[in-house]
């Protein structure tokens, strides 16, 4: 830090530790929360983290110094990372009779507690469904009190089933041949399947809403709240994650169909909950065709992408679109895709 101004070297301090967190960061989607809770919390925060270096990068090459190097060589050693916050272009959506169309839409019970002030908010949200049309409709916080019968579509779970907690919906314009849940213990949470037959292919398609973390996301309560109770709070959610994650998996094994896997994860692309559900087998739709941030939370400090739709490698991603409506604390998604 030799030749640099006082000011600058606490400036490059600074930036010293938030590079330093970033590349820890890289390593977290390995690091299993059952063994590092504490650890896993920091990729709640990458994308904070890779502005905040993107931004030290700019300040520094500015000014013409040396010290630009620390957060470009950090930034290009998670390229990935930043492309799977931001894409720079999105692939043109392009539908034919072979395609069809997957939203996941977290709800957040049709606004029953009146989160929003707008009273009409359940039936705004019906007749964007009823717009947009899409072939396949995941929902997440779906209140089975108050059921939604959608014209031209078969439906799991929208409706009271025995033995099947509510939440979690799923209709479809393809026949629907098996239906079932995954019930994870000691939680309100599940997930829910069902095998559609599409001209001569069946497709698996899960929906699930994993275990919440109950952050705030007013910053005036936020602020109310300690660090240490936070990192708690967090690493008590990803652990139950992790067991509920594992459920799927095993049961998703066990699948020969191609599958579909859509829902409100409560994770980011950096964890290690995201990369278990992803594995080896499917791809992210919004990185195949996405544009932006791909924001799907609203989170007031950083745009959040806590909502997927991951798809079997053998399908083709035809499109990908997140939709800015104001009718939920999460935003919906939609792909199309195709059978290679």
């Amino acid at each position: 830090m030799k030749g640099l101004r006082f000011g600058s070297k606490i400036v490059f301090v600074i930036n010293s530790l938030v590079a330093f967190l970033l590349l820890i960061s890289y390593i977290l989607p390995y690091v299993s929360p059952r063994s590092f809770a504490s650890l896993s919390v920091l990729s709640l925060g990458v994308p904070l983290l890779i502005l905040a270096n993107i931004v030290f990068f700019i300040y520094w090459l500015l000014r013409v110094k040396k010290q630009m190097l620390l957060s470009l060589i950090v930034l290009l050693l998670g390229w990935n990372y930043i492309n799977s916050m931001y894409k720079f272009s999105a692939s043109e959506d392009t539908k034919d009779e072979a395609s069809f169309s997957v939203m996941s839409f977290n709800v957040r019970l049709f606004n029953k507690y009146d989160w929003l002030k707008d009273k009409t908010v359940k039936e705004t949200i019906l007749d964007f469904i009823k717009k947009e049309q899409p072939d396949i409709l995941c929902l997440q916080e779906y209140p089975r009190s108050e059921r939604v019968k959608l014209e031209g579509y078969n439906d799991f779970n929208a409706t009271y089933n025995k033995d099947v907690k509510g939440g979690q919906a799923i209709y479809s314009k393809f026949p629907i041949i098996n239906s079932g849940s995954l019930e994870f213990p000691n939680t309100y949470n599940n997930a829910i399947f069902v095998d559609i037959v599409k001209q001569k292919d069946t497709i698996r398609v899960y929906t699930f809403h994993l275990q919440s973390s109950g952050i705030e996301t007013d910053v005036e309560k936020l602020k109310k709240e300690t660090s240490s109770h936070l990192f708690k709070q967090v690493g008590a959610t990803f652990k139950a994650q992790q067991d509920q994650v594992e459920l799927f998996l095993k049961h998703k094994s066990k699948t020969k169909y191609k599958t579909i896997v859509t829902g409100d994860f409560n994770n980011t692309p950096y964890s290690y909950i995201y990369r278990m559900v992803k594995g080896n087998d499917l791809k992210d739709t919004f990185e195949a065709a996405g544009n932006g941030f791909g924001r799907t939370y609203d989170f007031k400090f950083f745009p959040m992408r806590i909502d997927f739709i991951l798809a079997d490698e053998d399908f083709t991603v035809n499109g990908f679109k997140t939709f800015d409506v104001k009718l939920s604390d999460h935003y919906p998604i939609k792909t199309t895709l195709s059978l290679q």
